[in-house]
């Protein structure tokens, strides 16, 4: 099963369940997916699906952060329900430690050695890595390997 199918099999059952909050996050992700299917004229797969996944999840938490500084409480509640049912839709993260060992190894293949080389190893980093870890962890890691 594709996880644009399971995406779809929870929705139903959010509506069966009588889920609002959920339903709502679900029918807002399939939105974004069909919006970029209908732009660009495509079927998205499961890698575009995750990093559909990821924008928005970057979107709460950028709205969290906003709403904390604001006060808003009922709003960091409201978009933290929302986070925790994107963030179960993403695959198994790799820990910080897996990240900078395939970033060094990304370093090393590349040649790569000093700040001015950055664009180039997350160029690679981004393709290499993802979906299966943070990007904001692995340019710690990039920058880390390069200030070596």
């Amino acid at each position: 099963m594709s996880l644009k199918d399971r995406i779809t099999e929870d929705m139903k059952a959010a509506m069966r369940a009588k889920e609002s909050d959920r339903l709502l996050t679900i029918r807002g992700l399939l939105a974004a997916v069909k919006q970029k299917e209908v732009d660009e004229r495509i079927v998205v797969d499961d890698a575009a699906l995750v990093a559909i996944v990821d924008k928005l999840i970057k979107q709460r938490k950028d709205s969290i952060s906003q709403f904390t500084a604001a006060g808003r409480d009922d709003l960091v509640a409201k978009e933290s329900a929302e986070l925790a049912v994107l963030q179960t839709y993403l695959p198994e993260r790799l820990s910080a430690e897996a990240v900078a060992e395939k970033v060094a190894t990304i370093v090393a293949e590349l040649g790569a050695s000093g700040p001015a080389d950055m664009g180039k190893v997350m160029a690679a980093a981004k393709a290499a890595l993802g979906g299966i870890a943070e990007m904001s962890a692995v340019s710690a890691a990039v920058k880390a390997a390069l200030s070596k």
